[in-house]
């Protein structure tokens, strides 16, 4: 960063660096989702505390068994492809508008597109992976309910 140190690009990177790393650390805060159960006859004859414990009991069958219940590692591989694709982009932009700060201008491209790729990386890595959906769906449903989705 010792390019940018005093500018006001360096600020405005700072800035956006510092915004992107609250919202990563908010995304990264929210509760994982938890199937909802129709109200069929199972449900009706166990109770809704018991479903919750028969919830808690196939999401726990799940990560015993091995399978991830979020999609980490989005945020490295997001903000990976976002580093490269803004600094190839501006790298471009520099060279075809003929600036003599291309290196400049690839570095800055490259930092703000891995601060939006972490940023939406870090959105996803905190949601469900589908496998993980599906095993406790499935548990459940060899106990008899009915999960009509996940909130």
């Amino acid at each position: 960063m010792q390019v940018f140190k005093g500018t006001t690009a360096g600020k405005r990177l700072l800035t956006l660096m510092a915004i992107v790393m609250t919202i990563t650390i908010v995304a990264c805060s929210s509760s994982p989702k938890r199937p909802v159960l129709y109200p069929n006859q199972q449900l009706n004859r166990v109770g809704g505390t018991m479903g919750q414990h028969d919830i808690d009991a196939c999401m726990q069958l799940a990560r015993s068994s091995g399978v991830n219940e979020t999609k980490d590692g989005e945020v490295g591989r997001k903000a990976a492809s976002g580093a490269a694709l803004g600094g190839v982009s501006t790298g471009v932009y520099g060279a075809v508008r003929g600036s003599s700060d291309v290196g400049n201008r690839a570095l800055a491209g490259a930092a703000a597109g891995a601060a939006t790729g972490a940023v939406q990386g870090g959105f996803q890595s905190t949601e469900q992976a589908p496998i993980f959906m599906n095993f406790v769906n499935k548990c459940l449903s060899d106990k008899g309910y009915s999960v009509i989705g996940w909130q």
